[in-house]
């Protein structure tokens, strides 16, 4: 099997992606054979269609016994829809599985928007792929539709517990490396209907994965030098374990670096006095503080609480910082800049604004038609127009967006002020796009074998 990722690549990442890697670790514990794995970030100047096809077809080859697995995601769609007709065009004769997000969120149609393909995995992808990987013959997996039969729109079903840890079992390799993304949890318990998250636990008996791994790897973390640690846990805060986590990190004496995404409601004084303790970001999502726009996306916040802990997180002297999003059902240019006053005048030291993006399968995206939400043309496009705000005031929202970027922890007191920079800024859709450039590290290493997988891994 060919195993490919195309990241969404940031130069200090570590070369194997964290759920390229969980896939590997997986493989390697429960499967039998050779994988080849492929990362490729999708922002890399190398990661064309044409350069992937003669990579996969030099290890393919005329076999019929190779089956090629891919990630889909927004940012790559449409090199992937490239890559795969390039693939099949050159002879590729084996399955072609995919997997990720673009797949797991899309409801029906996935065989003609993938005509090429031969099985789809919706959710968490480990225990099927193995699954695959280890009996070619068999076609009724939870959560897996192969291309020709009926589609039961069915997720994947997970025991946490039991798959092995990317960093224990080596899928990453840590040495050297001084930042990292890391998940203790799966999955989020709100039900945003711009957010991808609400669908991928819904089949999990559990969210948390198994609490000594998790303390294990945290051990691994303290010991290895690693300054920098991005926890992709949706909501940290929501999960039991989140301070015994955060006493883990104390006990070993961490001096690096968490950023660590939370809902400020949810915050208690036990919670913020422990982070208090560690050099720590917490990154609020607060989107709006208007209640009609909240109830559009199933996003309301109670706002005494989010005032209450945010001036509480200011008294304590922990870094922070919250996002909003312009370009919802229902938002005018008036209520945007409505919500950035308060953020302003609570003193938030720093304040992201972002575009709407319409995820597929998302309640928002497919109730685009009821509030005239328009988007941009172009890879991962954005709302730009609806019928509470038109385009130009859109274009006067991401002007907003520019000067919160340009003012970070140092932003104006109020809005008025905030207006006068923005006045002069441009608009820069590449900010929420990958950006092109060279990543360092391409090679071929061969790794260890284990249970009879020899894992090979090309790295672009």
């Amino acid at each position: 099997m060919i195993l490919l990722e195309m990241p969404w690549g940031r130069d200090k990442d570590p070369r194997v992606p964290l759920g390229h890697a969980s896939l590997l670790a997986s493989l390697r514990k429960y499967g039998n054979g050779e994988i080849i794995s492929m990362v490729s970030p999708i922002n890399d100047s190398r990661t064309k269609p044409k350069t992937l096809n003669l990579e996969i077809m030099g290890i393919a080859g005329s076999r019929k016994d190779v089956d090629l697995a891919i990630g889909a995601y927004v940012w790559s769609e449409d090199v992937l829809k490239r890559l795969l007709a390039l693939v099949r065009a050159s002879g590729f004769s084996g399955r072609i599985i995919l997997g990720g997000p673009q797949i797991s969120y899309t409801p029906d149609g996935l065989e003609e928007l993938y005509p090429e393909v031969d099985v789809f995995v919706r959710g968490y992808g480990e225990m099927a792929i193995v699954a695959l990987f280890n009996e070619p013959e068999v076609e009724v997996i939870q959560g897996v539709h192969f291309a020709g039969q009926e589609d039961l729109n069915e997720q994947t079903s997970v025991d946490l517990s039991f798959l092995p840890s990317p960093w224990l079992s080596g899928a990453i390799d840590i040495v050297g490396q001084k930042f990292v993304r890391w998940e203790s949890q799966r999955g989020c318990a709100f039900r945003c209907s711009f957010c991808q998250h609400r669908e991928a636990g819904k089949r999990l008996e559990r969210r948390e994965l198994e609490e000594s791994r998790v303390m294990d790897e945290i051990d691994l973390f303290c010991r290895s030098g690693i300054e920098e640690i991005a926890v992709l846990d949706p909501i940290f805060n929501m999960s039991p374990m989140a301070k015994s986590i955060l006493r883990r990190f104390v006990g070993n004496g961490f001096t690096g670096r968490l950023s660590l995404q939370c809902r400020a409601e949810k915050c208690d004084e036990e919670f913020l006095q422990l982070a208090s303790l560690l050099d720590v970001k917490l990154e609020f999502g607060l989107q709006t503080i208007h209640l009609d726009e909240g109830k559009a996306v199933n996003r309301i916040n109670n706002m005494r609480f989010v005032e209450k802990w945010l001036g509480r997180v200011g008294d304590l002297g922990i870094d922070y910082e919250v996002s909003i999003i312009f370009g919802l059902p229902k938002q005018s240019l008036e209520s945007f800049k409505q919500t950035v006053d308060w953020c302003l005048k609570k003193g938030v030291p720093v304040i992201k604004a972002f575009p709407l993006m319409l995820l597929r399968g998302t309640e928002v995206e497919q109730r685009r038609f009821e509030w005239g939400l328009v988007e941009s043309d172009g890879t991962m496009p954005v709302v730009m127009q609806s019928d509470t705000f038109s385009h130009n005031e859109w274009r006067v929202m991401f002007r907003f967006s520019e000067a919160l970027k340009k003012t970070e922890e140092n932003h104006p007191a109020d809005v008025q002020e905030l207006a006068s920079i923005s006045s002069k800024m441009g608009i820069n859709m590449d900010r929420f796009r990958p950006k092109r450039f060279e990543i360092r590290g391409a090679g071929v290493n061969l790794g260890k074998v284990k249970r009879g997988c020899a894992v090979h891994e090309v790295r672009g």
